[in-house]
């Protein structure tokens, strides 16, 4: 009888990838001539894999809102044919808030070549941009020392 001699302790690190630091929609989902109807595809397929009804989500909404939200009313916010129905920014902040789909801040970010990520990322962001300024300055002074050694020769 052959005995399994794997080290369960280790990680496989050929397997691992990155976390997934930025929650977009699949493009093809939310596809559109006009960001109006982009927002209504993005609300409804947020409703669609949140696994809750749309009478689910209302409610909740109403209940962080303090104010009325119909199952009627997502549904229109959710219809890109019903163009006089966007989804206000306080509503759209509820939905996020009671899915935790992030994705829907995201697609507004990347109009203005942003993105939203978790606050427990932004220390890298730092180190990102603090690696960056070194190599600024790195830059800089060996420009200075091949200037200054030229000066030097004569």
């Amino acid at each position: 009888m052959a005995r399994d001699r794997r080290d369960r302790g280790t990680l496989d690190l050929l397997s691992w990838e990155p976390p997934e630091l930025v929650h977009r929609f699949d493009e093809k989902r939310v596809r559109s001539s006009s960001m109006r109807a982009r927002i209504a595809q993005a609300v409804s397929e947020t409703c669609k894999e949140s696994g809750r009804t749309r009478d689910e989500i209302a409610e909740a909404m109403s209940a962080w809102l303090g104010e009325e939200v119909s199952r009627a009313m997502l549904d229109a916010y959710a219809s890109p044919a019903r163009e006089a129905h966007t989804i206000s920014y306080l509503r759209l902040l509820a939905l996020v808030h009671v899915t935790g789909d992030i994705r829907l801040l995201q697609m507004g970010a990347e109009i203005f070549g942003q993105s939203v990520i978790e606050d427990r990322w932004l220390p890298w962001v730092e180190v990102g941009q603090l690696a960056d300024r070194r190599d600024e300055i790195n830059g800089a002074f060996d420009a200075a020392r091949r200037a200054a050694r030229r000066g030097v020769r004569g």
